[in-house]
């Protein structure tokens, strides 16, 4: 019992030892990188960058070594932003660095996570999932197929992909083990990779489909509903189909043997939250889909559908669940990145940056083909050190944009092709809520996820330059443009 009672001492002395020296490191790498944005603050400035360019690339520098080192908490270092924009001179003044946060973006995405909320808790989701495991008669090809064709029909009734992932992960556990699939076989790995990376891509292909697709029409402009639809679906469609294809044959022999049938429970009729649910989620995406009659920003519906689905009487969630599940680290992420998006370009960061990579490759002005492929090639390595796709997306989209704009290329066609760079690709499950869920539950590991990663970035590149390119052209944003008056 003594020698019990000394190891549980010694385990909680080791385990609040380790603790520590994780704060430590933690506070370390906070300072260090505090100092290094200091320092940039304090350096010479360079030739054609303005004063208040130079603060907001040194805090840009600052917010991207925190959000890649993961060293407090990604709300945390947003807020850092919001500060250190306001007190270095950045911006204006503190109502310019919390323009972010007056971004319909921020409070759409309140809206969406809230609707994939109430479709998990009153049992919708699931019950849509099962509808199409019924479906799979014993192969593994057809349960591997409609489960891709599943994406983009459950994109429409939950357009948080992290929602769908942690519905479907448990709904797919379930089926597999039903059916005799041991852990670790090539089909449950086929499964799990489609769910961790290719669930995401059909959610960017609506623009009321996540965090990806509402940030980047945001940053980039002028992109309504319809609109952005027509612009993604051909690139998007390539994506998830090559991608579903490289899933497949890496893990081919998980698809020779048959699956017994899974059985399937009597269908129950819809319960009252699950009706009020559809029909407010079907209101919302109504409303999302007409936007070219009504004109409203996509935040409205999202919020409209968010107060019905807490109102007493007709919604399904209380403010207890709301403020128990809701993921508020993602607002003020993605609400500081806006901050910073905009004060990189009104400061004439973004165009200084751009300026220099232009004047540095002088063949740009003859082949605009090379300033596409430059992105590109930019975008990997950023998305690898960056974790977080809102950061990616606030720091590379107004870049890129301003790089076509000083080359006479397409700016629309620079920030889409960066966006698809580092939307296709997933380096390691902090990256992704949705790869996280799937990791932790153990069918996964990082190298598999890595390796694909690598894998999907070569098929990110080849979609954008030889799918993207000519059907953007086709549907009216060519890659150069055409001078007025030409």
């Amino acid at each position: 019992m003594e020698q019990t009672r000394n190891g549980e001492e010694r385990s909680v002395r080791n385990h609040g030892s380790t603790a520590t020296k994780k704060e430590w490191r933690a506070l370390s790498v906070t300072v260090f990188l505090v100092g290094v944005s200091a320092a940039l603050m304090a350096a010479p400035l360079p030739a054609g960058l303005p004063p208040a360019g130079q603060r907001v690339l040194a805090v840009a520098a600052m917010a991207i070594g925190l959000w890649c080192t993961d060293a407090i908490p990604a709300a945390v270092t947003g807020l850092l932003v919001v500060i250190a924009l306001t007190l270095s001179g950045g911006v204006p003044g503190f109502g310019q660095a919390l323009v972010g946060f007056a971004e319909p973006v921020a409070y759409f995405l309140i809206g969406v996570l809230t609707i994939g909320l109430a479709v998990s808790q009153s049992g919708l989701a699931e019950r849509v999932a099962r509808f199409f495991l019924r479906y799979c008669r014993g192969s593994a090809r057809a349960l591997f197929l409609q489960q891709l064709l599943s994406f983009p029909l459950l994109t429409l009734l939950l357009p948080s992909a992290t929602t769908r992932t942690g519905i479907l992960v448990h709904v797919y556990e379930q089926a597999l083990d039903l059916s005799g699939v041991p852990r670790g076989a090539p089909l449950v790995k086929a499964v799990m990779l489609s769910l961790n990376s290719i669930n995401r891509l059909a959610s960017t292909v609506l623009l009321t489909g996540g965090i990806t697709p509402v940030l980047a029409a945001s940053l980039i402009g002028g992109i309504c509903w319809g609109r952005w639809l027509v612009l993604m679906v051909v690139p998007y469609g390539a994506l998830l189909t090559v991608g579903a294809v490289l899933i497949y044959l890496l893990h081919r022999k998980g698809f020779n043997d048959p699956l017994p049938c899974i059985p399937q429970a009597a269908p129950r009729p819809l319960s009252g939250k699950e009706g009020r649910t559809l029909v407010i989620t079907i209101g919302a995406s109504l409303l999302w889909l007409t936007d070219a009659w009504h004109h409203w920003n996509p935040a409205l519906p999202a919020i409209l559908a968010w107060a019905c689905l807490m109102m007493p009487g007709i919604g399904v969630l209380t403010w207890k669940d709301f403020e128990r599940n809701f993921g508020w680290a993602n607002f003020f992420v993605l609400a500081s990145s806006l901050s910073l998006a905009r004060a990189l370009s009104n400061s004439g960061a973004s165009a200084w940056i751009a300026e220099g990579i232009v004047r540095s490759t002088p063949a740009f002005s003859q082949q605009p083909i090379l300033v596409l492929v430059l992105l590109l090639l930019i975008a990997a390595p950023i998305r690898l050190l960056i974790p977080n796709i809102t950061g990616f997306l606030a720091t590379t989209i107004p870049i890129a944009m301003s790089i076509g704009a000083t080359a006479g290329i397409n700016p629309v066609i620079c920030g889409l092709a960066v966006m698809i760079a580092g939307d296709a690709v997933l380096y390691y499950p902090a990256q992704s809520a949705s790869s996280l869920l799937v990791h932790e539950h153990g069918h996964l590991t990082a190298t598999e996820i890595f390796r694909f990663g690598l894998w999907m970035t070569l098929v990110a590149y080849l979609v954008v330059l030889f799918v993207a390119l000519p059907y953007w052209a086709a549907v009216g944003e060519p890659l150069r443009l055409i001078p007025r008056g030409g």
